[in-house]
């Protein structure tokens, strides 16, 4: 394994991050397709003896299960000071927004629950999950100083996020005094570059680092087309993404397939060493071990200028789906933020 600083943090990660959205009670959440604490448990084990030490979950992932499982793993097999645990949090909720909620104290229930779910005392790395366009930011932003200053947190990462949206939060960050976003989560392979437009230039610029997620498009790149699996078969929110670009993102995969026949390698192989080349720790999802030993792999697997440049050749523009497209202001959210960082700019910080 080779391991690389998280952006302008301490935080030394390895190269691959195992992404735990698979990890949880299946009756919990709003998946069917995920793996029970015993296989977690393998898994994990596995991960750790592939020496990967940056492992990403979030409340949200089956209910808080996920947090549950992989926490009472590495509880058993990692010290504490070994690992480093990335996970995220929510916008406010409706009802939370009716019972003015406000965004600090959205945040620290937040961060209590997840710690509760870990059995941990902090995190290393917790993530802005998505955009909450009906909290004021400077609310967030306060939040997340909250609860680093209280030790729950050492780093704070943003997910689901436009690029100018991340440099006006690190600018109030910067502004204030509060701390900045060191890492970026956003929906990125092979087959869904949209985020070269901005966002890999802006981290560049910045020194931010890029934890992509859904590196092997929900296993779409490390399997023919005409091969299937329980994710490809039940995932709904993975068909919604991909199966519109189907036929363009076809002719990226013959090519991954074919670059991987002709270096004797694994498709997944091919697609993380695309990502790796990239970016500084790609959010690998396993619901088997051999798909820690096919991401760890990858790490040693080095891509000419001319494989990258033969593999990127087909591709096309994409819509935006997923998190992005489905997260929206509507006309009171917008309204609502809007008048609250009026006030803010006119003095008043409430």
């Amino acid at each position: 394994m080779k391991y690389i600083n998280l952006g302008a943090s301490d935080l030394e990660v390895s190269r691959i991050c195992l992404g735990c959205m698979g990890f949880g009670d299946p009756q919990a959440g709003q998946h069917t397709w995920t793996v029970g604490e015993d296989e977690t448990r393998t898994i994990v084990k596995r991960a750790l003896d592939a020496g990967i030490n940056f492992f990403d979950t979030a409340i949200a992932y089956q209910g808080g299960t996920s947090e549950a499982y992989l926490g009472r793993a590495l509880r058993d097999y990692a010290r504490r000071e070994d690992v480093v645990v990335a996970t995220k949090f929510l916008p406010r909720t409706a009802d939370e927004i009716a019972d003015g909620v406000s965004g600090q104290r959205h945040i620290a229930r937040s961060i209590d629950a997840s710690l509760s779910h870990l059995g941990m005392d902090y995190v290393d790395l917790y993530i802005y999950h998505m955009w909450d366009y009906n909290t004021p930011l400077f609310d967030v932003m306060e939040g997340l100083e909250h609860v680093v200053k209280a030790g729950k947190v050492r780093y704070v990462g943003i997910a689901n996020v436009y690029a100018w949206q991340l440099e006006k939060a690190n600018a109030l960050a910067e502004r204030e005094g509060f701390p900045q976003f060191i890492s970026v989560q956003n929906h990125m392979n092979l087959i869904f570059r949209e985020d070269e437009r901005e966002m890999v230039p802006c981290c560049a610029e910045e020194g931010i680092a890029l934890t992509p997620y859904s590196s092997l498009a929900s296993g779409r790149l490390s399997r023919r087309p005409d091969e299937t699996s329980k994710r490809l078969r039940e995932d709904s929110y993975a068909r919604l993404k991909y199966d519109a670009s189907s036929d363009a993102d076809a002719l990226v995969i013959e090519r991954v397939s074919r670059l991987a026949e002709s270096r004797g390698v694994s498709m997944t192989e091919v697609s993380l060493a695309w990502l790796l080349a990239k970016t500084a720790s790609p959010v690998v999802g396993a619901t088997k071990v051999s798909h820690v030993d096919g991401a760890a792999a990858a790490v040693d697997l080095d891509l000419t200028d001319d494989d990258i440049a033969w593999l990127e050749e087909p591709y096309v523009p994409h819509a935006i789906v997923g998190v992005m497209a489905q997260n929206k202001p509507d006309e009171a959210g917008k309204e609502h933020v809007w008048l609250s960082n009026a006030r803010y700019l006119k003095g008043e910080k409430r």
